[in-house]
């Protein structure tokens, strides 16, 4: 494995981007692998850290803030560390190299049109961010402008100009975000030159990328990390696979070719749109896409008394929720494929899979992120099954129950209802659900007291989850 050259950069402290600037490529994968098996190795073994042929330049997302420093220059670069702070870069040893060029070359351009810098404090000025994203694979490059209006000045000259330096730019795209907020991109785009979208390739498939589509930053690693996720899901044609939290598909689709069908489920509904169009373009039809919440998704199926094979997830640092995990477990998938960029909400996530009988089989961790703390684990969790089944013979007559009333309370059909479903159902609800699964109830459960008065009837979904836990208790 080439060794990086030592050289620390001048803004590191400042910027905190590469905390482990100059230290030893190996140095720092010795690193990385100590503090897996420190807060992983309870679960089982972790395997060796995948790391970095040539660790360097290899974010394909490149992101500055635009501002002015003392003597009214315009900079471009990372907040330093906790402030607001503008740390103004030229050459950083992890961000791709030709994206680095434009954006000098936008800075150049923005004091020649004399474009205004914004300013947080007063919320004056126009120019905010600028994103461009790279794909490695295919060269295509995206400008994303993010402004406080949606007039740039003399846009056609600025996209000419810009152009005219980089030829290989093949899409810009005005970004308007004219709140109050830390968030980078606004909630309207508009293309001013080529698609308002580039396309990488990966995995054998190819993807649309917008400019607010999650898309890794490291795409050689990202090779290694979904071929490692593939192999995880232990695919043989014959399997429903959810692809939670899934983007742009990246990971579904370069699964699906293995699997009978695979769902995928995204909240941002700009991916989802692209995730559509790159299953079509790349001719897989056993793919589906659905806009929303997977947690919710997920628990909807279960409800419905539907099933998973295979459950890939890929959340974001702060980890999955337990609304999330349960709904994950209801499916009862037999291999769940956990893909973390954050150790240590993987840990937690893990001790919560494992108390709800699912083991930890495999660890692999993928070094995503040379010269930063940072690390990207892969997790195949499988069912846990008893090894030793104790059979039992029992006469019902001797067993002194005298009625499927006595094994659960209408409060802790509620509590269960609420607690794996996260639906409130009612006494009257329950006791609908009772008699027509054939349970005896109290005579006046499931009437009203005044006449002619119209009784609620029970909705399905709540229906399916009050059976659910009728099922639990063993009471149907």
């Amino acid at each position: 494995m080439a060794e990086n050259k030592l050289r620390r950069c001048p803004v590191s402290k400042k910027c905190g981007g590469c905390v482990w600037s100059g230290v030893a490529y190996k140095e720092q994968l010795k690193k990385k692998q100590e503090s897996e098996e420190k807060l992983l190795g309870g679960f089982c073994k972790v395997e060796p850290i995948i790391g970095m042929k040539d660790p360097m330049y290899y974010r394909n997302k490149v992101h500055h803030v635009f501002d002015r420093d003392r003597s009214n220059n315009i900079i471009s670069g990372s907040y330093e560390r906790n402030t607001h702070y503008v740390v103004n870069i030229d050459d950083c040893m992890l961000e791709d190299k030709k994206s680095q060029e434009i954006m000098v070359t936008i800075r150049k351009l923005a004091k020649s049109f004399k474009l205004k810098t914004y300013d947080e404090d007063t919320g004056y000025g126009l120019l905010r961010h600028v994103l461009i994203r790279r794909a490695f694979a295919t060269g295509e490059i995206m400008v994303v402008l993010v402004l406080s209006s949606s007039i740039l000045p003399g846009k056609n000259n600025f996209v000419k100009a810009l152009r005219d330096a980089h030829p290989e730019i093949t899409t810009i795209v005005l970004n308007v975000n004219d709140r109050d907020t830390s968030m980078v991109l606004g909630a309207y785009s508009k293309p001013i030159y080529g698609p308002g979208f580039i396309k990488d390739k990966l995995c054998g498939c190819t993807f649309r990328i917008s400019p607010s589509s999650f898309y890794q930053v490291n795409p050689v690693q990202t090779e290694a990390l979904y071929r490692i996720a593939a192999d995880f899901a232990g695919l043989t044609g014959e399997e429903t696979v959810i692809d939670a939290y899934c983007g742009i598909g990246t990971i579904g689709l370069s699964t699906a070719g293995k699997a009978k069908e695979v769902i995928g489920v995204e909240l941002n509904k700009d991916a989802v749109h692209d995730a559509v169009i790159n299953a079509r373009e790349n001719g897989i039809e056993n793919v589906q896409f659905v806009q929303g919440d997977a947690g919710e998704f997920m628990q909807k199926m279960a409800i419905e008394r539907k099933t998973a094979d295979v459950v890939l997830m890929d959340p974001p640092r702060a980890g999955s929720t337990e609304q999330f995990m349960r709904s994950a477990i209801r499916l009862k998938p037999s291999r769940i494929v956990y893909v973390s960029c954050g150790p240590d909400t993987l840990a937690r996530d893990l001790e919560f899979f494992v108390k709800n009988h699912y083991k930890v089989e495999k660890i692999q961790p993928v070094d995503m992120f040379p010269f930063t703390e940072h690390v990207e684990t892969v997790v195949l969790l499988s069912q846990q099954k008893p090894d030793d089944v104790i059979e039992v013979d029992l006469d019902l007559d001797e067993l002194d129950i005298t009625s499927a009333e006595s094994k659960a309370t209408y409060q802790e059909i509620k509590d269960y209802v609420l607690k794996e479903f996260g639906l409130k159902v009612s006494t009257l609800y329950i006791s609908q659900i009772k008699r027509k699964c054939g349970i005896e109830v109290g005579e006046h459960y499931n009437f009203s007291q005044k006449e002619n008065q119209r009784v609620p009837q029970c909705p399905k979904e709540k229906e399916d989850a009050i059976r659910a836990a009728l099922e639990h208790f063993a009471m149907i």
